[in-house]
Order: structure tokens, then sequence, then C-alpha cells
């Protein structure tokens, strides 16, 4: 078994459903140009106000990926 090496990042993901779903497409959208990602830590999760109304939930992930 060869030693591995990580890479953290940090993303933020939007939607107007749910803090869940705001991870889920941070995921997804970085999936799309990052590969062997490992682990998602949920760091943060926020609630953009507009007009004094919810507008969306976010949530700051810290993703890793290992190098190949």
């Amino acid at each position: 078994m060869s030693d591995s090496i990580y890479k953290v990042i940090e993303v933020v993901g939007s939607s107007p459903v749910s803090w869940e779903d705001a991870a889920k497409k941070a995921i997804e959208r970085a999936s799309e140009s990052l590969r062997n990602l490992r682990i998602a830590e949920v760091m943060d999760q926020d609630i953009k106000i507009e007009d004094g109304k919810l507008s969306a939930y976010r949530t700051k992930l810290k993703l890793s990926f290992k190098f190949d």
C-alpha cells in the first residue's frame, strides 16, 4: 500500500430548498472538475436574506481529494 496525498479546498453551495441541497449542489459541481473526491466536511451554514425574506440556504464545505 502506498502513501497518499490529499488536497483540501473550501466551497460554498447555495439552494432555495435546504442546507442539505446546498451541500449536494456544491459537491456535484465540484465533482465536474475534481477527481477522486473523498471527504466533505460541513464547516458553516447560513441563510441569505433579501427584502426581509429567506432567499437561499448556503453551506460551506471543506472537500478533500486524492492526488493521482
